[in-house]
């Protein structure tokens, strides 16, 4: 077994624990954390593959959507942020040790990347893209897996839409529609008074 192939049942190991982790962890800031721990691994294992483009935007797009998703999350759940704070430090072990894998994880990734452990890749032709490689598969050999997968993020979408649009009881809300039918006589009211008199 070369050092590659170590590395890859390394990263593997972290991935399944951290998608584990994030099944079964109770505080919604720990899940987050290890999910972020599993697509940076992923990314770590997209990089192995050679697949640069996916590894980056497995970085960029998930990971920070993933936080902004979590931030979302703690806004409409009305979550107690002082109570959170509080628990900084309560949570200081777990992220250090997830910062520290995640530095362990780029140090193999970028050795491996570097080829000085003596891997020996099939050399690519000078006008290879893997990008463009990851095109032509997608849309050829899985287009059938891909236009599944978009039909099911859009049932994800509308479900998630309906949820955020149920009917809570005790919120002020507005009807566009009863605005727009309004009539002046609905709104405002003439009222005959009789004129006071000087004394």
């Amino acid at each position: 077994m070369n050092f590659e192939m170590l590395v890859f049942y390394v990263l593997s190991t972290i991935l399944l624990f951290a998608g584990f982790r994030v099944v079964t962890a109770r505080h919604p800031v720990q899940a987050a954390l290890f999910l972020v721990l599993a697509f940076f691994t992923g990314a770590g294992l997209w990089l192995l593959l050679e697949a640069e483009f996916l590894a980056i935007t497995l970085v960029l797009v998930y990971i920070g959507a993933v936080m902004v998703l979590f931030l979302f999350v703690v806004m409409m759940l009305n979550l107690n942020i002082e109570k959170m704070r509080a628990g900084f430090w309560g949570n200081l072990p777990l992220a250090a040790f997830v910062g520290i894998l995640m530095a362990f994880e780029m140090v193999l990734v970028l050795t491996v990347g570097g080829r000085s452990v003596g891997a020996s890749p099939q050399p690519h032709g000078p006008g290879y893209s893997n990008t463009k490689e990851l095109g032509r598969l997608i849309y050829t050999d899985y287009v059938y897996a891909f236009e599944i997968a978009a039909v099911v993020l859009l049932v994800a979408i509308v479900a998630a839409i309906a949820i955020t649009l149920r009917r809570r009881t005790g919120t002020k809300h507005q009807d566009p529609a009863m605005q727009v039918r309004v009539k002046r006589d609905d709104r405002v009211r003439l009222v005959s008074m009789p004129a006071e008199k000087e004394l």
